[in-house]
């Protein structure tokens, strides 16, 4: 984690003068340009989740991995002209797990460090993000991306190669996606879902050969929640079909919504944006955290116009402690999309945050 340069460079952050990111504005999104980082803005991710069978299982085999790989980047209020080499004035994190659904075991990893010296890096035109041995980079046309990510921690590791089936995903207005009820908090999202994956999963002492699909989320803000807002629910689901479904909602402390939203999308047409008065989560079973005491629920019913589905968690532990990156405890784990008559129509991932503390960058 190399803490002592990190914690000299947060205190060098902390003595400097304040700058504030640029303002956010709705736009359309362009590309290959906005596959790269927006060092502007004040926060950043790129999410990738996807489930994994053994390579000769099938395309519809059972999975028996999930497996997520996340780069955060963060603006500090450093000054960019700052004349100091040792200014932290980018911080990338990132977070690795890797779900084993065989021996109902969830393995991750985390990491923290300012940008330069070549231990963490983020292009500007293009998806290439590294920190240390950890990377995720995007080659290939935009039209036909490819991602690479290659991860190795203590007890396993992920090499996967990601193809794009279907065009970029822009959610919201055009890629401007709202975040509360006022227009301006609001986020510019993409998403690549249905990617094609390929590659290889080493867990302890096993080597496998793996395929699967998975779902790519690009998003960058200047600010993370709206001021009512503790944390959020999200779902990011590739159909058998192929189609996409995303929905989200911003939950008050109460537990009721804030602000909701998602898309639906069909391969070969045109997405569904959903609305913050169409999207609804109702919670079905709840499991306690024995690590944290935190209370999930890992069975959902979700409502949108385009059907009501419900999400069930394939592992209930399924729950990270970032504290030592990001600062929070969320939950994030595999599951299952099912129809009205309870039947497997997709797979994807569920990601709860602010159960277990309020969310705060």
């Amino acid at each position: 984690m190399r803490r002592r340069p990190l914690l000299l460079a947060l205190t060098a952050a902390a003595a400097t003068p304040r700058l504030r990111a640029a303002e956010l504005t709705a736009r359309p999104l362009e590309f290959p340009g906005d596959f790269g980082a927006h060092p502007q803005q004040r926060i950043e991710w790129w999410y990738l989740t996807g489930h994994l069978a053994a390579a000769d299982a099938g395309e519809q085999a059972d999975p028996q991995f999930g497996f997520q790989v996340t780069f955060f980047r963060a603006r500090t209020p450093v000054n960019p002209a700052h004349p100091s080499r040792f200014a932290a004035r980018q911080l990338l994190f990132a977070h690795v797990a890797l779900t084993d659904l065989t021996h109902a075991r969830m393995h991750h990893d985390q990491r923290i460090a300012r940008t330069g010296f070549g231990l963490a890096e983020f292009a500007l035109a293009e998806t290439r993000l590294m920190l240390h041995d950890w990377t995720l980079q995007r080659s290939g046309p935009a039209q036909a991306s490819r991602y690479d990510a290659k991860v190795r921690s203590t007890g396993f590791s992920l090499d996967l190669q990601c193809r794009s089936t279907q065009p970029v995903l822009r959610q919201g207005e055009q890629g401007w996606s709202r975040k509360a009820p006022q227009p301006a908090q609001a986020s510019l999202y993409y998403s690549q879902p249905q990617l094609e994956v390929q590659g290889s999963v080493q867990v302890d002492a096993r080597q496998v050969a793996v395929q699967g699909r998975a779902w790519l989320d690009h998003e960058w803000s200047d600010s993370l929640l709206d001021a009512p807002a503790v944390g959020w629910d999200w779902i990011g689901m590739n159909l058998h079909d192929g189609s996409a479904l995303m929905a989200f909602r911003l939950r008050r402390a109460d537990g009721q919504a804030h602000y909701a939203g998602g898309s639906f999308r069909r391969p070969g047409a045109p997405p569904r944006i959903e609305t913050s008065d169409s999207v609804h989560f109702k919670p079905l079973r709840w499991w306690t955290s024995p690590h944290s005491a935190a209370r999930y629920p890992v069975h959902w019913a979700v409502q949108t116009t385009s059907g009501t589905f419900e999400v069930k968690a394939l592992l209930d532990d399924q729950e990270l402690d970032s504290r030592a990156s990001t600062g929070a405890i969320y939950w994030e784990g595999l599951s299952e999309l099912l129809d009205s008559a309870g039947k497997r129509i997709g797979l994807g991932y569920l990601e709860m945050t602010g159960y277990a503390a309020a969310l705060r960058l």
